[in-house]
């Protein structure tokens, strides 16, 4: 476990330690996610599932059970109350967290849905798929209001800015490229397609910023109003899965990712130096989240894997 003593606060960094391992899915883990009042996880797993936990005791709250086929990806409403999954099945479903329902499924696109989020203010969802698309949807009624193309491969990430404005997709052609949430309306092209796979993509929390991982072991901090990479960030292990990366604000300010050597890594924000490499996963990290308001990270491990780890932070 690789550790270091500067971050940005210029306090010592406080390194994470393994709290717990969750064991429930059949299949590779492919995203785990605290809900937004940081009071529940979920995790989504090729086995078909979604599993509701609670963040505090971290025991098994609900197994959500609809989908056809597996589930690539997940995102909570903005009150926590809502959850929708992305699926090899061509549909998202919409669950109530708290009464384990599906409430909605939404179907259109044609081919597997590999990545979704809510805006903001969880009014939209947005959905990127193996058919080259991204749609908008209504969250109240499911209807599609959306279809965006223009990009020649699989969209593997899509994501809202802060203000609900703005969306930024990334994709296998090399591509990453913002749109306009109202009109759908493709504004610019930030990186071209004559690069790496674009395997991720997410705005900053103060929405100036853009992360973004190509399957070149790279991971970007791109100025995307002037069009220009402002950071770098190296050493972990990235050619094949598209694996998540997040920001960690609760002490200090880190970026967290997933990683192909089967180890978490965190990385300072503004110095870019990796400050520590969480061991302990058997098979590729391919999703971390950060809890809102506590020093927690949770990842979740591909097939040879299948678990949930907690890391925390000691006081």
């Amino acid at each position: 476990m690789a550790t270091s003593t500067s971050s940005s606060s210029n306090q010592p960094y406080r390194p994470y330690r393994h709290l717990k391992t969750l064991a429930a899915h059949d299949r590779a883990v492919s995203c785990v996610k605290f809900s937004n009042d940081g009071n529940l996880l979920a995790s989504a797993s090729l086995d078909k599932t979604l599993i509701i936990w609670t963040s505090n005791t971290l025991s098994l709250l609900h197994r959500l059970v609809a989908h056809s086929e597996g589930i690539s990806d997940l995102a909570w409403s903005s009150d926590s109350h809502y959850i929708c999954s992305a699926s090899d099945d061509r549909t998202l479903r919409i669950w109530d967290a708290t009464a384990g329902d599906c409430v909605k499924t939404l179907r259109g696109h044609s081919h597997a849905v590999f990545c979704v989020n809510f805006n903001p203010q969880s009014s939209l969802i947005v959905s990127g798929s193996f058919d080259e698309t991204i749609r908008v949807w209504e969250a109240k009624t499911g209807n599609c209001i959306h279809v965006m193309k223009g990009h020649t491969m699989p969209v593997t990430s899509v994501h809202f800015t802060r203000d609900g404005s703005l969306i930024v997709s990334g994709s296998h052609d090399g591509s990453c490229k913002i749109w306009d949430s109202d009109s759908g309306t493709l504004l610019k092209t930030l990186i071209d397609d004559k690069g790496p796979a674009v395997s991720f993509a997410k705005f900053s929390p103060n929405g100036k910023f853009i992360l973004v991982a190509t399957l070149n072991d790279t991971l970007k901090l791109w100025n995307y109003t002037v069009g220009k990479c402002a950071k770098v960030y190296t050493g972990h292990v990235n050619r094949v899965y598209c694996i998540t990366y997040t920001f960690s604000v609760t002490n200090g300010k880190y970026i967290v990712g997933g990683s192909e050597d089967h180890c978490v890594y965190i990385w300072d924000l503004q110095q870019k130096n990796m400050v520590q490499k969480l061991e302990g996963h058997t098979d590729t990290v391919i999703s971390v989240s950060c809890h809102p308001r506590e020093n927690k990270i949770a990842s979740a491990g591909l097939d040879n894997d299948r678990t949930v780890r907690i890391w925390v932070q000691d006081a």
